[in-house]
């Protein structure tokens, strides 16, 4: 089993660095932003991968403009990976939005206010 495991990360971190190149290469459609692949996690079979990327700077209007642009270009990018993988069965890709670079943005904000705010009761009460 723990060669089975290898593989899958081995294939997922070969499939994120594949449609990392792909999207930012090939993919060239004006309507779509700057788009980064985070990661890509592979079901045990190798049937399915989900692969999810990060738009910064973008409204949740532009996320779902740019992953319906990417939907519609799915048969594309997987003929593009199927050039560049070795792989009998390629998987089916399912593209997911990263929300964990922005939450992680919000929770810094948050705290560095609750530190804004600490330093100035302090100072208040000397």
């Amino acid at each position: 089993m723990p060669r089975e495991f290898a593989r899958n990360q081995r294939v997922a971190s070969q499939i994120r660095r594949e449609l990392a190149s792909i999207l930012q290469a090939e993919l060239k459609d004006p309507r779509l932003g700057f788009m980064t692949v985070s990661e890509v996690d592979l079901t045990r079979d190798l049937s399915v991968a989900k692969v999810y990327f990060t738009i910064l700077g973008k409204g949740h209007d532009q996320v779902e403009k740019n992953r319906n642009i990417i939907d519609q270009s799915i048969p594309f990018i997987r003929r593009q990976l199927a050039k560049r993988m070795r792989m009998r069965v390629l998987p089916e890709l399912r593209f997911i939005h990263d929300t964990s670079i922005e939450k992680g943005m919000r929770i810094e904000q948050l705290l560095n206010a609750h530190e804004t705010d600490s330093a100035q009761n302090e100072g208040e009460t000397e």
